[in-house]
């Protein structure tokens, strides 16, 4: 027994009030006529007989109101054991299908671990069966039906995701909050030690969950696997593109593998690499000599150990001719367009031709058939060839604009919409130039460029930076670079120029990785992955409103998306190992090799103690009791205030009885 407020017990003190009230009465006489007092003597009259409770029935029914309105208010509670809440409890049959589970005869042996529970369990016992991946997936809802149940276990196959033990505890708390019977939780799982989240109490179960876990297996199980490649995605001259794999050892001893390079399907090169005891070990393959179009590459090792689906390692390359790029500059400039073109040349190994063009000669060239456009110091573009670029950029192309003297004269910068405030000489004040002071890191233009230290920029148009981003910023915070997207596409602002003149930046060998970095920015090149992990997700389109519609191809041949989906859908989870066929909103195509997560390939289990750890974890709150996690009954607060609100009322209305008939006989005295 006790109390969740026990403060309200002091309400007891309130008894006092009826006692007061009842013994609250004054003695009356009426007075007599006598001839003389003088005869008697004074003494004081005892009252001990006027001092005596009366209605006794009447004020112990009052003190019960008082003294239990108290405990109401305090509310009782008791504890029982969770098994006497409820009835029967819901057996739960958790199997884990991650990916290494497909080692040896793992997934088997739970299954037919989970099939001798089912029989062996009481018939009025509900049970659900549900299987254990990147999340927690019900295959039957709670049922007694034992054929139900087998069947479901029958049908479970080896998954590809990786196992979350910290995802499994989440979801279990979700599942407590909606069924509050006591739950048997039995766990048939490798119970392996890279599963577990790096906060140990992510792994806590609610109180009315008993685990019981299954392991298939007690000890770390030897295990080699290609765990990456390095390769590029784009492939312009085959001689110089490289291809680095690594081997990895888990809880294996020293050997030699052999690795494969193949593409499609054939075997081109093959090399031997010594794998120290647990283990790395690297290997270099010289060239990639793929077919023009989409290649599909694997790098394999030969298979000794009882998970072989992860001896291999896909990834997807595309070889074409180097991508054109258009440069729009004034006649009278011809030192930007050599500035860029030589920092292209000398940094993306031929990806790139630049060919350059007047302003005068743009609208003879279009946008479409180029990977990006620059706009170099343009003062004026023809309003045809404007809407021609706006058209590109709302189908996905990009433009790279720099504003040198002569385009910052106007006061409207056309393609990217904005106003320009003023115009900063730097060159003719006292500082005589300014430099970067703030930058954006993690955008890709300058990741890679050291964040332009040292660069002195003698001119700057400051321009209204509303619905940009700003990427860098001069000290007196002029925007320098800005983003902007315009549909499907993207425009980055440089508001110095490209010459030589306005700065120094082509001067400092920060200039390279820039151009190189917003070359593959713009192109979309650097942001294609052609190798994904299990479960990882996919861009499919920058805007959900955006009409064009895309297509998927699974590893099985099969297209996942209905009509519906491939017109509204922006991203897609890559869910199975294998090569997925992808045409994205912007027309492109891409052949991504998708593996699974290497994590899953450390087949080490989780140590005894730490086992015993989570099976005993206390609750988040610290207040239930530990028993319930060794399997026995757990105890739990059971409120009963309210059986005291019904004797509550019970005793007011009796006492609403007898005092209406004491008042009663009150009214009928003289």
């Amino acid at each position: 027994m006790g109390f969740l407020s026990p403060w309200f017990i002091a309400g007891a003190a309130l008894i006092g009030i009826p006692v007061y009230l009842h013994l609250l009465r004054r003695h009356k006489t009426d007075p007599q006529p006598f001839s003389s007092l003088m005869f008697f003597e004074r003494r004081t009259q005892s009252s001990i007989k006027h001092r005596r409770l009366r209605h006794l029935l009447l004020l112990s029914l009052r003190v019960m109101v008082l003294l239990l309105l108290a405990l109401v208010f305090a509310n009782p509670f008791i504890r029982r054991s969770v098994a006497g809440v409820g009835g029967n409890k819901l057996v739960l049959l958790v199997i884990d299908d991650s990916f290494s589970m497909r080692a040896g005869s793992r997934l088997s042996d739970a299954q037919r671990a989970a099939l001798a529970l089912i029989a062996s369990k009481n018939p009025r016992d509900n049970a659900q069966v549900m299987t254990l991946g990147a999340q927690l997936h019900a295959l039957t809802p709670q049922t007694q039906e034992i054929g139900e149940l087998r069947t479901a276990v029958e049908s479970v196959k080896p998954g590809e995701s990786r196992a979350s033990y910290g995802e499994f505890a989440r979801a279990l708390r979700g599942l407590a909050e909606t069924v509050h019977t006591p739950m048997e939780l039995h766990l048939f799982s490798d119970l392996q030690k890279s599963n577990l989240p790096a906060n140990f109490q992510d792994l806590v179960l609610p109180p009315n969950i008993t685990l019981i876990p299954h392991p298939v297996t007690k000890e770390s199980a030897p295990n080699w696997t290609v765990e990456s490649v390095t390769a590029p995605g784009q492939v312009w001259d085959p001689k110089k593109a490289r291809v680095l794999a690594v081997v990895a050892g888990f809880h294996t001893p020293a050997a030699t593998r052999t690795v494969s390079l193949a593409i499609n399907g054939h075997t081109i090169a093959t090399r031997s690499v010594s794998v120290p005891a647990s283990g790395r070990a690297s290997v270099e393959f010289e060239s990639l000599d793929v077919p023009y179009g989409f290649s599909r590459c694997e790098v394999s090792i030969d298979s000794a150990d009882s998970l072989a689906d992860d001896d291999h390692f896909l990834f997807s390359v595309e070889r074409s001719d180097p991508r054109r790029v258009l440069f729009v500059h004034e006649a009278n400039d011809s030192r930007s367009p050599l500035y860029f073109r030589m920092a292209l040349a000398s940094a993306a190994e031929a990806a790139f031709t630049v060919e350059t063009v007047t302003a005068e000669q743009a609208p003879n060239a279009q946008p479409a058939q180029y990977a990006f456009v620059v706009l170099s110091d343009v003062v004026s573009l023809p309003s045809a060839y404007e809407e021609n670029l706006v058209r590109y950029l709302r189908g996905g192309g990009s433009v790279l604009m720099a504003l040198g003297t002569s385009a910052a004269r106007r006061p409207h910068i056309p393609v990217f919409d904005c106003n320009i405030l003023n115009a900063h000489y730097y060159s003719r004040g006292p500082q005589r130039f300014l430099t970067v002071s703030d930058t954006d890191p993690t955008h890709p233009a300058i990741a890679k460029a050291n964040r332009w230290a040292n660069v002195d920029y003698y001119f700057a148009a400051q321009v209204d930076p509303a619905n940009s981003r700003v990427a860098a910023r001069l000290s007196d915070g002029t925007p320098l670079l800005l983003e902007k997207r315009l549909g499907e596409g993207r425009i980055l602002l440089f508001t110095s120029g490209l010459d030589n003149l306005t700065n120094d930046f082509p001067m400092h060998p920060s200039f390279v990785p820039f151009v190189e970095q917003t070359a593959l920015y713009l192109s979309g090149e650097g942001q294609r992955t052609r190798s994904r992990v299990v479960d990882s997700f996919v861009e499919l389109r920058t805007q959900t409103d955006h009409a064009a519609s895309v297509e998927i191809i699974d590893p099985n041949g099969r297209r996942p998306l209905t009509l519906q989906e491939a017109a509204s859908i922006q991203s897609f989870q890559l869910s199975h190992a294998g090569f997925y066929e992808i045409r994205l909103a912007n027309g492109r195509h891409d052949v991504v090799g998708v593996n699974a997560d290497r994590r899953e390939s450390d087949l080490d289990v989780i140590p005894e103690d730490v086992l015993a750890i989570w099976r005993w974890a206390p609750p988040a709150t610290g207040s239930e009791d530990l028993a319930g996690k060794s399997g026995q009954p757990t105890a739990k607060p059971y409120s009963v205030w309210w059986y005291f609100m019904w004797v509550l009322l019970v005793v007011a209305v009796a006492e609403s009885l007898v005092s209406d008939r004491y008042l009663g006989k009150l009214r009928e005295e003289p």
